[in-house]
């Protein structure tokens, strides 16, 4: 499907539904969610961030583009430890697709492999694109696939991947991270919940596509999942000013990171959700990048800080983002993750 991303960057395994669904604000979305409607039958309205928020991403891709870096290289390395030159990179679409790209960079500059990279779609509850990996197992050894993400939240995807791998003979089911806050893999860059500068942004930088689609009476028979291409959005594109920041500073020789063992990061959950009187875990959104995604594109009605980061220029965006939609901060002492998004109950929305 078309995008902004270069083409020798990414193959994109996505039927283009760009025109055919129109896409709803937050609020609607989240009525329709709660009443039943499965999120990937919807397109949310994407934000456009206003100039005070994008002050706030431009000074954390300097401030924190060197630790996403870093944690590209060390994942990067394990991967081919594991894989080798043979590695084909299989990211998860949307906010995997940016990740893949910056592992297949620093693996060719600094091993020489040429690693193919396809972006899938794995949707929570609806499992992974299976004519993708179809796909991509005529052309490739199953042995081969490396599946790729941003970071971990609660680890549904994780598990929603490890379930549907399990059909397929051959095929990995380990997860490749730049950040596991919460412990579920040691192929990670970090098991720290630090701040990935793509995650401030929706698809101004991820080539300008939507969330990956899926419904009957659109995605049929042989088709991939579907994706919405965001032509109207390219003055705001920053798909490739965020690619060439951390690929720039890519560094080859570091130690892997000395990872103390950690906590489940479902332990915070569960003690959220006691906290919070919350009965069902898909409300409680925890880590950095799930806590922006909340307030970019759900409804939340209370942010969680821990207390130890209340002033920490890592989550400026989030107290940003908080103070435009009106929603209240509370810090409390979490474990594994420096922040958590609520999610507002239907009666509320």
């Amino acid at each position: 499907m078309e995008s902004s991303f270069l083409k020798d960057d990414v193959i994109l395994l996505l039927k283009d539904i760009t025109g055919l669904v129109e896409p709803l604000p937050a609020r609607e979305r989240e009525k329709r969610i709660q009443c039943g409607t499965h999120y990937s039958e919807m397109l949310p309205l994407e934000y456009r961030p206003t100039d005070d928020y994008i002050r706030i991403y431009e000074r954390s891709l300097e401030v924190f583009g060197q630790n996403t870096a870093d944690a590209v290289a060390r994942v990067s390395d394990k991967i081919v430890k594991r894989k080798g030159e043979k590695a084909v990179i299989v990211s998860l679409a949307r906010a995997g697709t940016p990740v893949g790209i910056l592992i297949r960079r620093y693996i060719r500059k600094k091993y020489g492999y040429e690693c193919p990279h396809y972006s899938v779609s794995i949707i929570r509850d609806r499992g992974i694109d299976r004519n993708a990996i179809n796909y991509i197992l005529q052309r490739h050894n199953a042995e081969s696939l490396q599946f790729v993400d941003g970071w971990t939240g609660k680890g549904v995807i994780y598990r929603e991947l490890k379930r549907e791998i399990a059909n397929f003979d051959g095929v990995s089911d380990n997860l490749a991270v730049l950040a596991d806050p919460a412990y579920l893999t040691d192929l990670c860059g970090t098991h720290d919940d630090i701040m990935i500068p793509s995650s401030c942004l929706n698809s101004t930088v991820c080539g300008l596509i939507s969330r990956t689609f899926l419904r009957n009476d659109i995605i049929v028979g042989d088709d991939f999942h579907g994706a919405a291409f965001y032509k109207e959005l390219s003055p705001e594109d920053r798909t490739y000013e965020f690619i060439d920041y951390i690929t720039d500073r890519f560094r080859f020789d570091l130690q892997a990171e000395k990872c103390a063992a950690g906590n489940i990061g479902m332990k915070d959950v569960e003690m959220i959700s006691d906290m919070y009187g919350i009965s069902n875990v898909n409300f409680i959104k925890p880590g950095i990048g799930e806590t922006t995604r909340v307030l970019l594109r759900r409804v939340p009605w209370k942010i969680i800080i821990d207390e130890r980061y209340g002033t920490s220029p890592e989550l400026e965006h989030i107290r940003q983002l908080a103070r435009e939609k009106n929603v209240e901060i509370e810090y409390v002492k979490l474990n594994n993750y420096k922040c958590c998004g609520l999610i507002k109950q239907l009666s509320d929305v």
